[in-house]
């Protein structure tokens, strides 16, 4: 296999934030022959290719550089006229990015005919797949990583995520110091496709390099992110009343859940407690395969919190919730999101009570 210009076979996979810079940071002077973006957000894999292309096109006019196929709403994605151009050395020009977009949308015999193309590839000649909508079909995929490398965008959770966007802030055109990171990610929530954007209207605002604290940030936020359930219940469970009302109008936003779908969210965490309640496990992995789970830790997460509460706080938690899904089914006058706000601090309120007395000895064993 002939490697890209400059580059080398082989290729690496970067599904780590640091892989990830590392790809883009020798795509100007060492590009592979392919790289594959993909991810669980459109918005986010959009903007991987972008930067992509930004590191490919480095001091070059992308006018001549770029070819761009598919991507349009109903364009019909020619593996034909995709093949010529990756089988078509550069002319006038050191480089040819060929660039296709929804390439889940290939058929299994357009990605052979592409992983082929990959086997001898010309010196020059960069191939760019961004995932999309669909799955990019699996002998592709091996392809891309034979030859070139792979982008994840998926920002993951815990760690991966703050790692995620620890990378993107580092790489912005301003300089955002540690509180305003923390500022960002606790605004953007699971929100982080609005990452690109904000960081670009930032700039513009206050021009490359600049310092960018929390008092230059704030203004520019706009409206507040959405947060995953499972923060709300962890915030209920904790008895933080304040915190789980903040976080309930972020579910509630204007990108959110219906309240309906935030009860059903509540009632299922809750009904995973009841299910267990005195039964005979003794572990979570036991008690996820007894209620048929496929994972265990929300299970494990109810299993504790449902032994803490004890019985009767469970069957009051029930009842609250039943009356609030009456509530929002039209029983009550009262709108929607106040109904919402009742119960989660109510909800808070018991999760925030501790048993005593013989209620205590009660739970506890």
């Amino acid at each position: 296999m002939t490697a890209a210009a400059g580059g080398r076979p082989g290729g690496r996979t970067a599904r780590r934030p640091g892989g990830t810079a590392a790809l883009l940071a020798s795509a100007a002077e060492r590009p592979l022959s392919a790289y594959l973006v993909r991810g669980d957000d459109p918005a986010l894999v959009a903007d991987g290719v972008r930067r992509l292309l930004g590191a490919l096109t480095a001091g070059r006019d992308p006018s001549t550089v770029v070819e761009e196929h598919g991507g349009a709403a109903g364009d019909e994605l020619d593996v034909g006229q995709v093949v010529d151009a990756v089988t078509t050395p550069p002319f006038l020009t050191d480089r040819r990015v060929v660039v296709v977009r929804d390439a889940g949308r290939l058929a299994a015999s357009a990605a052979e005919r592409l992983a082929g193309c990959l086997a001898e590839a010309l010196p020059g000649v960069v191939l760019v797949l961004a995932a999309g909508a669909g799955t990019v079909p699996k002998a592709l995929v091996q392809a891309v990583q034979h030859a070139g490398g792979v982008i994840d965008t998926t920002a993951g959770t815990g760690r991966a995520r703050t790692e995620w966007l620890t990378e993107r802030l580092h790489d912005a055109p301003v300089r955002f110091d540690a509180r305003a990171g923390a500022l960002l990610a606790e605004h953007l929530g699971q929100d982080l496709h609005r990452l690109p954007g904000l960081v670009e209207l930032v700039t513009a605002t206050y021009g490359p390099g600049a310092a960018i604290g929390p008092a230059e940030l704030a203004p520019l936020l706009g409206e507040a992110g959405g947060v995953a359930p499972w923060e709300l219940t962890d915030a209920i469970a904790a008895g933080r009343s304040a915190e789980a009302l903040a976080l309930l109008a972020r579910l509630l936003g204007p990108a959110g859940m219906y309240p309906l779908a935030v009860l059903n969210t509540l009632a299922r965490h809750y009904q995973t407690m009841l299910r267990l309640d005195g039964a005979s496990v003794s572990s979570p992995e036991e008690a996820a395969a007894r209620l048929g789970a496929r994972s265990v830790y929300p299970v494990k997460k109810a299993l504790e919190e449902g032994r803490r509460l004890g019985p009767a706080r469970i069957g009051r938690a029930v009842v609250l919730l039943a009356d609030a899904d009456l509530d929002l089914r039209g029983r009550s006058a009262l709108p929607e999101e106040t109904v919402l706000q009742v119960l989660v601090a109510r909800l808070a309120r018991l999760g925030g009570t501790r048993p005593s007395g013989r209620r205590a000895a009660a739970t506890s064993g």
